[in-house]
């Protein structure tokens, strides 16, 4: 069982050179193959996180390196006690993903070229992602942007999805950036055809079989169990699915309450 410490050791010592890459690999599929853990996430959330995919997986470890490195840093300097800020963070996980991930192939230049060309035209453009589809394909094709404080936050939000709605899991992979320089996440989810938008009342009672509770008073689309929290839970983000007749969310905010992931060492 290979040790996530010395990956982080040989990414001081060499960065991501082909020895450093091979120790990351070897970890990724030890998590796959259940060898080992990724202590960030618990059992059953570890289901979400192979779900996800290795490039997925090796972004994370690097993420957790980047945090890690920037508060052995800053205690090194004599300020224990005051963290970097979340903009320090997210910056270095986004370049440091980006050299790795350019190391291994998992990085796309001029992606929305290549996927319309491949994955089908775009057919819908928000704030967080751009979708691609091509009619009759089993999955539609997202180039996620990140709406999370840190990189690290919005991969942990893929996995939680994948946890907590397995119907609709996200694979990712690859990593790009846009026309405007925005890292984003490449990745796939199953398609799905919608009946009609679930009411309030329906999707109070399908994230209450998951555990949670209505955040907002009972008004909201916000929820909250002891371990994590879900929001942006309206109607545009949850069907009723035409195959199952049963609400299926294709996407919301999902994160640990109070940072409740802890960070991956052994």
């Amino acid at each position: 069982m290979r040790s996530i410490n010395k990956i982080y050791e040989a990414i001081d010592a060499d960065g991501f050179k082909e020895s450093t890459l091979q120790l990351i690999d070897e970890y990724v599929n030890d998590i796959e193959n259940g060898r080992t853990n990724f202590s960030r996430f618990n059992e059953q959330e570890h289901a979400g996180l192979c779900k996800a995919g290795a490039p997925l997986i090796g972004a994370s470890v690097i993420a957790c390196y980047a945090r890690r490195s920037l508060t052995t840093g800053r205690n090194a300097e004599g300020c224990q006690g005051v963290g970097p800020f979340n903009w320090e963070i997210d910056e270095k996980q986004e370049k440091l993903i980006e050299l790795w991930a350019k190391a291994t192939g998992f990085w796309f230049v001029n992606s929305d070229r290549i996927l319309q060309k491949n994955l089908g035209p775009m057919i819908a453009q928000g704030a967080e992602a751009i979708v691609y589809y091509s009619e009759g394909a089993p999955t539609v094709t997202k180039e996620r942007a990140s709406i999370y404080s840190t990189t690290e936050k919005a991969l942990d939000a893929i996995v939680l999805h994948n946890y907590l709605f397995p119907e609709t899991a996200m694979n990712v992979f690859g990593f790009t950036r846009d026309s405007d320089g925005l890292f984003r996440i490449v990745l796939t989810q199953p398609y799905v055809r919608c009946m009609r938008l679930a009411t309030k009342e329906e999707i109070d009672e399908m994230v209450a079989g998951k555990g949670f509770r209505d955040n907002w008073n009972g008004e909201g689309v916000n929820y909250i169990s002891d371990r994590l929290a879900l929001e942006d839970m309206h109607p545009a983000n949850v069907f009723i699915d035409e195959v199952t007749g049963r609400p299926i969310c294709i996407d919301c905010i999902v994160k640990f309450v109070n940072n409740g992931a802890i960070e991956t060492g052994e």
